[in-house]
């Protein structure tokens, strides 16, 4: 048996030699109960019902074996084995077991094969959510709402009168819910109607399908989908896209259709893929992945007659999307011809945390001699006008839209933004649908539901026809040309106001102040995976850019220049530097590789999944929402703090993007690397270089630990440790 040295860790990981010593190797004979109390006892010295590096108990417990009904002992040592150890029975807790026989192999279990394993047959299953009357005691829990109104509210489509009747139905059947149903108007995202419901919110209803109860009479039963986790427990738009990935990893392809089935749901009756499905984003919508996510399922799939009907809905929800929201005004600016963050709104977003806007209405409520809280009433009612605070919101909810939210990059101007992370994904749309019709519906595909159809090319002359002047878009067909030359004319403008040669980068362009501002952004990587990219340009971002956002970690939001100082008066934001998210990661390692940088797709890999591997390892589990990638830390002090953290003695859904992050980037990784991750290696070790995001003082640190890990990975047996077959739960 090998293992990891480490200082403060003792022995983290024993890597089992073969299969048979997983079925055939030492077994410990537990009592569950007691074994939980002296381990909680003796090593959890914080409290926090974990075991991690940070508890300063002995990390050792002498367990007996099976063979021996418990006469002879054997010791359980360092944070890895022990919290694997608090783990195990606290699931057989669940259970209801009171005594175990445990595998060894459950202790020593490699770690990248231990934490792929979970979030596969574990992390998915515990995120999964239904709306019907199965699942609406799980999904109807808001840890956003702050209203005194907390019972139960399902707000249904204004065209769905058998949905409303359904759980109208499930009311009287289950009344200890307590569940409301409200059916919503035909213009359910009119800004001022939103901001009604702020005081009653409620979940939105999402797509379904028919089935029979068990009396054998019809019936409606939810279409699953996948939450986030923590805070987030709805369905959010671009979680959604990368969680998808995630299952598409782990052969998952029904759960990754049955989300797209559900962003068709929400164009069609609530006019946008929405930011999540909760009353008060009904006017919010967020990056748009739809056409990547429906092609990623349909290439996956076996092409028959329903899959192409499946992906025929899925284009045409995708075109009306990018028609009546990204390409309609106030989104679109027809000055350039780029899309922007500009949602609708009125009043104050409701779904944030408490005080999280105090410093900014503080100086207004002083100005008209009230509290915070009297005059946010006033504010959001329209008794007091306050046109600043009006701008403040109208940016703030673009932020939120935007899916970055916060970061100094957006402050008091995304809204004005033609961003290269909005304006690459809409060159994708362009392409993908395009493409589809191309090569899948021969060149000619039809739209069912009508709409305006945006003019082309975009021009304040041509916008400022009144819409019911404008093409509808069942007035013919569609066909691929015109995608095409849509976008051709996007890369044009990409080129023209977002591209910097002389900084070899590209910048978010400022329609107001008609220049680029000057934020250095890694979404400018979003062109690779978009492929509105030139070879020149991906060269020079690769070789000049990327060096900006590489840490130990993976990748920075932004750099450290951009953001400026902070200070007291001028707090960290989660979405600029030195936080890492798997969204920029996912993106940029898919655009690298693209473009034929492979090898630096998978140093950034590497990257990221060692730093969620140590996480994992030293932090009894924790799979977080974010990381601080400089620090190599999810213990995170910026605004929400970090979410997928806070569980008790085993982790049960980790987070839904860094699952999925998991899962991708594996992919990207050599056996060799795979091992060297589960050895928890450094970057640095692992890469032979010095490495510019690394500190001196870390870098002495690292050299430490360096002799005993390569002495480590010297005796590992790579066959054993990647061929390994994970225990089954």
């Amino acid at each position: 048996m090998v293992g990891r040295l480490h200082p403060s860790r003792g022995v983290v990981a024993h890597l089992p030699a073969d299969e048979k010593q997983t079925t055939g190797g030492r077994k410990f004979l537990i009592d569950v109960e007691d074994t939980i109390r002296l381990i909680l006892e003796q090593e959890d010295t914080d409290g926090d019902f974990q075991i991690s590096i940070t508890d300063s108990g002995p990390k050792v417990l002498t367990l007996g074996t099976a063979t021996s009904n418990g006469y002879k002992s054997f010791d359980i040592r360092g944070t890895y084995m022990l919290s694997n150890l608090l783990q195990e029975l606290a699931l057989a807790r669940d259970h209801g077991r009171k005594r175990i026989v445990l595998d060894e192999a459950r202790l020593t279990e490699n770690p990248v094969d231990r934490l792929s394993r979970m979030i596969r047959f574990s992390f998915w299953h515990a995120l999964t959510r239904r709306i019907d009357g199965d699942g609406l005691e799980i999904i109807c829990a808001d840890p956003k709402n702050r209203t005194r109104n907390i019972a139960p509210l399902i707000y249904v489509p204004h065209a769905l009168p058998e949905m409303a009747e359904y759980y109208r139905k499930v009311a009287k059947q289950k009344p200890h819910l307590g569940l409301r149903v409200e059916v919503l108007p035909e213009k359910c995202d009119d800004p001022e109607f939103v901001k009604s419901l702020n005081d009653k919110p409620g979940i939105l209803a999402l797509a379904m399908r028919d089935a029979v109860d068990e009396q054998g009479n019809k019936t409606l039963k939810g279409i699953p989908f996948v939450v986030p986790g923590a805070r987030f427990n709805e369905l959010y738009n671009w979680d959604s896209y990368f969680i998808s990935l995630g299952l598409l990893v782990d052969g998952m392809l029904e759960m990754a259709q049955d989300m797209v089935e559900h962003f068709c749901f929400e164009i069609k009756h609530y006019h946008k893929v929405l930011n999540g499905s909760r009353s008060y984003y009904l006017c919010r919508t967020q990056p748009p992945f739809l056409t990547d996510m429906a092609l990623q399922i349909y290439n996956q799939s076996e092409k028959t007659p329903e899959r192409k009907l499946w992906l025929k809905r899925a284009i045409q929800a995708a075109i009306k999307d990018y028609h009546t929201i990204w390409m309609a005004e106030p989104r679109l600016d027809p000055m350039t011809g780029l899309s922007r963050y500009r949602p609708a709104g009125s009043g104050i977003p409701p779904e944030t945390e408490a005080s999280h806007f105090t410093h900014i209405l503080e100086p207004y409520a002083d100005k008209h001699g009230l509290s915070i809280l009297e005059f946010s009433e006033k504010y959001n009612s329209g008794e007091i006008q306050e046109p600043e605070l009006d701008e403040y919101f109208l940016h703030d909810r673009a932020v939120r839209e935007s899916g970055h939210d916060t970061t100094y990059r957006f402050e008091k101007r995304c809204a004005n933004l033609a961003t290269i992370d909005l304006n690459s994904l809409l060159y994708k749309y362009e392409v993908d649908i395009g493409s589809a019709i191309l090569e899948v519906f021969d060149d000619a595909l039809e739209i069912e539901e009508a709409f305006p159809l945006t003019p082309f090319p975009p021009s304040p002359e041509l916008y400022g026809v009144p819409t019911s002047k404008w093409a509808k878009s069942t007035s013919g067909v569609q066909s691929s040309d015109e995608w095409f030359r849509r976008a051709d004319f996007r890369k044009e403008r990409i080129d023209q106001y977002l591209w910097n040669e002389g900084k070899k980068l590209y910048f978010d362009y400022d329609t107001v102040q008609k220049k680029q501002s000057l934020y250095e952004t890694v979404t400018a990587f979003w062109a690779l995976w978009a492929g509105c990219a030139s070879e020149d340009q991906a060269w020079k971002l690769v070789q000049y850019a990327l060096p900006k956002f590489e840490v130990l970690g993976g990748l920075v939001s932004g750099t450290e220049e951009s953001r400026g100082r902070i200070s007291l008066d001028r707090p960290n934001r989660q979405w600029d530097y030195p936080y890492a998210w798997p969204p920029h990661q996912i993106m940029a390692w898919v655009g690298l590789e693209r473009y034929g940088y492979l090898d630096v797709a998978q140093r950034l890999a590497y990257r990221f999944l060692y730093m969620m591997t140590t996480a994992f390892v030293d932090f009894n589990g924790v799979v977080p929402e974010k990381f601080d990638a400089v620090k190599l830390s999810h213990l995170v002090d910026a605004e929400y703090g970090n979410q997928g953290i806070d569980f008790k003695m085993v982790p049960r859904e980790g987070f839904g993007w860094m699952n999925a992050a998991y899962q991708v980037g594996l992919h990207y990784l050599t056996t060799h690397m795979r091992r060297a991750v589960a050895a928890c290696t450094s970057p640095e070790v692992f890469f032979r270089r010095r490495d510019p995001g690394v500190t001196d003082a870390q870098r002495a640190k690292m050299a430490a630990v360096a002799e005993p890990v390569a002495l480590t990975l010297d005796h590992v047996d790579t066959e054993a440790i990647d061929g390994l077959s994970p225990p089954q739960p």
